[in-house]
């Protein structure tokens, strides 16, 4: 059953995902991912410590907006008022826990699932399938809730770990993304950006 949504969550267009994380120290990270699982997505990052970055990635390029907070966080007194330029910088620059995940998801089964109770989640039920990381992942458990109205898509994961807890949403399956990239009057190179 799990490897079925897997293939049926590879096979979309596109997905909205989000996610709110939260670590045993260190606060609370939420996102949303708009994304055709490729190359194009864009999205948003709220960190524990203030401030924000959202994001667009066309291909090899993100144009990166970081709020006011995000920039005063990192270079304080870099100016007042709301921050409307775009960054540009190329998109295989990213880093993990930068805040510009990836437009990919590897969506693949690992472990043994074990099937629980049903629900309903996002107004169309669901069953729970429970599979705890025991190999090289970072341990703890994950609560797979995947639909048995319509296409077995993945609604809601739950991890459960030692050092963080995430909860991650599936919505918008097949949704247009009606994405482009920014103004270019509105786009700085990263470059400039750091001057």
């Amino acid at each position: 059953m799990l490897e079925d949504a897997n293939a049926t969550m590879r096979a979309l267009e596109s997905v909205r995902i989000d996610s709110t994380s939260t670590a045993a120290k260190g606060g609370t990270v939420t996102s949303r991912l708009v994304t055709d699982l490729d190359s194009r997505c864009s999205g948003k990052t709220t960190f524990p410590d203030g401030g924000s970055l959202k994001r667009i990635r066309m291909g090899e390029t993100d144009y990166v907006r970081p709020d006011r907070t995000y920039l005063e966080k990192r270079k304080p007194g870099g100016g007042t008022g709301e921050q409307r330029l775009r960054i540009r910088t190329p998109a295989d620059s990213a880093q993990p826990g930068d805040g510009l995940s990836s437009c990919t998801r590897p969506f693949t089964s690992f472990g043994t699932a074990k099937k629980g109770k049903t629900a309903r989640v996002s107004g169309r039920a669901a069953v729970e399938l429970t599979v705890t990381d025991e190999g090289g992942g970072e341990g703890g458990t994950y609560t797979f809730h995947v639909a048995t109205e319509g296409k077995p898509h993945l609604l809601k994961v739950v991890y459960e770990g030692a050092d963080y807890d995430t909860t991650t949403s599936f919505t918008g399956f097949d949704e247009p993304l009606n994405m482009k990239a920014p103004d270019p009057a509105e786009v700085i190179d990263a470059e400039e950006a750091t001057r």
